[in-house]
């Protein structure tokens, strides 16, 4: 079974980081059920098969999926034969919870993330490989390099954990990127405490221009106001904590309902 390109397959070749992945997921009694997105031939599956939770895997790879229906009986019943991406998780798990794990394509991770945020209501962790750079991403403080869109927006809901970097030597073909696992575990609170679109809204027009102060980005949404002249929009968008978007969005919000748009 050769890797294909289309998929963005890379095989993980060895064991003791296959297992490490699998003991990586933090199950709690709330949750039993496990999504591996991206299973290829089985490499983390067989090890996953061996914990105690109901474990369903989602493939789009027909003939991976064939090699697992061969390989690994014991999921039969339990293979989604589709992208990720397209499936409507609530025809699998109705209103369950269930943690997500694997070995992501790189070129759909941030896709992958997303898709994430949007069940974050039955998603209590997700473990999962990405390249190193876009683990950095996620899981970075404000006042780097790498900390963004995707810091901000993931690290609204969840509390991210830097694992352990996986060489590119350890995949088949290997790829040209190194590797990273992290562990994103929801916080107990999913109230924002502002209008969540408009703080996603908000972070995006913000990070669109990160080189530029706030006083210029927000200009689209706080026109006219004077607030803009304060000493917190002289921040740029990597100065700025989750909590700060918060703040931001909550002023913006009260902008706009003081000066609704004229017909």
């Amino acid at each position: 079974m050769k890797a294909k390109k289309s998929y963005g397959q890379h095989f993980l070749t060895r064991e003791d980081i296959a297992s490490n992945i699998a003991d990586s997921l933090q199950l709690s009694n709330s949750y039993q059920k496990v999504l591996e997105i991206g299973p290829g031939r089985g490499f983390l599956t067989k090890y996953l098969l061996k914990k105690n939770y109901e474990l369903i895997v989602v493939e789009a790879d027909r003939d991976m999926v064939n090699y697992l229906r061969h390989h690994y009986k014991t999921l039969k019943g339990q293979i989604i034969e589709a992208d990720f991406l397209k499936v409507q998780l609530e025809d699998f798990f109705e209103n369950e919870s269930f943690a997500i794990i694997g070995n992501f394509p790189y070129n759909i991770s941030s896709q992958i993330l997303f898709k994430m945020l949007d069940y974050k209501g039955q998603i209590p962790e997700l473990v999962g490989m990405f390249q190193k750079e876009m683990a950095q991403r996620v899981v970075s403080a404000p006042n780097t390099k790498a900390y963004g869109v995707i810091s901000v927006l993931v690290q609204a809901y969840y509390t991210g954990e830097y694992l352990f970097e996986v060489d590119k030597n350890c995949f088949a073909p290997p790829p040209k990127v190194q590797s990273a696992v992290i562990r994103l575990t929801r916080k107990a609170d999913l109230e924002l405490g502002c209008n969540a679109k408009l703080f996603k809204q908000v972070v995006k027009i913000a990070f669109s221009q990160r080189r530029k102060m706030l006083r210029n980005t927000m200009k689209s949404f706080l026109k006219g106001n004077p607030i803009l002249s304060e000493d917190f929009f002289k921040q740029r968008p990597e100065n700025l904590s989750v909590e700060d978007y918060v703040i931001l969005t909550n002023r913006i919000e009260q902008h706009q309902k003081n000066n609704p748009p004229s017909n």
